[in-house]
């Protein structure tokens, strides 16, 4: 039998949104304030010595790190929650469907030919562009007599994961060993090193697009009742399923553009709080968003200290964890259309 969801009332938005901003905040201070390395706070907050060590691995190393896994979180998790309503399926993601795929496919290309110019803008332009050209194709490719199916959608997603990884592949093979290096790091997934100026942007895209997705919430929950219904309920499909798509690849690409391939994030957040909070998308969207913050951040902190000094790449840690639950959708999902 079917839990009954609880209404949705702007007392119990304001209230679960509250809740999940303060876990945010009470975690950006945490993994700050942790690491591989001891910090005396005092001494680190001491802003009349900013060249001291403690200052600079507070504030020049942890917490723009810290800050740029919000970011990349939110923006990830959000996308997999519209995603995931676009298509009527559980199983949707950024990186499920094609879209990381093709975004890191152009920041290595980018990375393996060594283009001139500051690597810290032109990488991430790279990795945006693609992300916006891949999905694009996919959508065109899945489209059949002018309506989007969802199912090729996905199998489209599938074959562009394919090939995106067969040309990184052969991009690696062609390039020295020090590039090559470079490819893996960022296949690895890393939010180490990032200045303060490219954070802002990147803080500024990922909260602008999550905005946009959240203007299209009512039509989204329409949307997942079916397209049919939908129409027949007011919505213009076509106008939100483009503006969905496009707020999804910019959140998507904007992420992998400064992390590299950090996956699951929008598998398992959207789908941990769909089970606690109902599917509402008018509050599933913003609380992906701070609930993809505060795991991401979580997860890099862990990355950091686990095993330090060794650093585990944050998109290796985030992967062991979302393959299986990965596994465990597939599975439930399987079960309940047997059933």
């Amino acid at each position: 039998m079917k839990r009954r969801e609880a209404r949705l009332t702007p007392g119990r938005v304001r209230s679960t949104l509250a809740w999940l901003a303060g876990a945010l905040a009470l975690s950006l201070l945490g993994a700050t304030a942790i690491g591989g390395v001891h910090v005396d706070l005092r001494r680190a907050l001491d802003f009349s010595h900013p060249n001291s060590p403690e200052f600079v691995i507070l504030f020049r190393t942890r917490l723009p790190r810290v800050l740029l896994g919000a970011a990349v979180g939110g923006g990830l998790a959000a996308a997999g929650a519209a995603l995931q309503a676009l298509l009527r399926n559980p199983l949707a993601s950024p990186d499920v469907i094609g879209i990381s795929g093709g975004a890191s496919a152009g920041a290595i290309a980018v990375l393996a030919l060594g283009v001139r110019g500051p690597a810290w803008i032109i990488v991430p332009c790279a990795a945006f562009l693609a992300s916006i050209a891949t999905l694009a194709m996919i959508v065109r490719l899945s489209t059949i007599h002018g309506r989007l199916n969802p199912y090729s959608l996905l199998l489209v997603g599938v074959i562009v994961n394919t090939i995106a990884a067969a040309l990184i592949m052969l991009v690696t093979a062609m390039v020295d060993s020090l590039r090559a290096q470079g490819v893996l790091v960022w296949l690895s997934g890393s939010l180490a090193q990032r200045p303060y100026p490219l954070v802002a942007i990147v803080s500024a895209l990922s909260t602008t697009a999550a905005a946009v997705l959240w203007t299209q919430a009512r039509s989204l929950n329409l949307l997942a009742l079916g397209e049919e219904t939908a129409v027949q309920l007011g919505a213009d499909v076509t106008r939100v399923r483009r503006t969905s798509f496009l707020a999804s690849a910019v959140l998507v690409g904007a992420a992998v553009s400064v992390s590299g391939v950090v996956g699951f994030v929008g598998l398992i957040v959207p789908h941990c709080l769909r089970l606690g909070i109902g599917s509402d998308q008018r509050l599933l969207i913003p609380a992906s968003f701070l609930g993809g913050a505060i795991f991401l951040v979580w997860a890099d902190a862990a990355a950091r200290t686990l095993l330090a000094p060794t650093e585990i790449p944050v998109g290796v840690l985030t992967a062991l964890c979302g393959g299986p639950f990965f596994v465990f959708l597939l599975r439930r999902h399987e079960e309940g259309r047997g059933l």
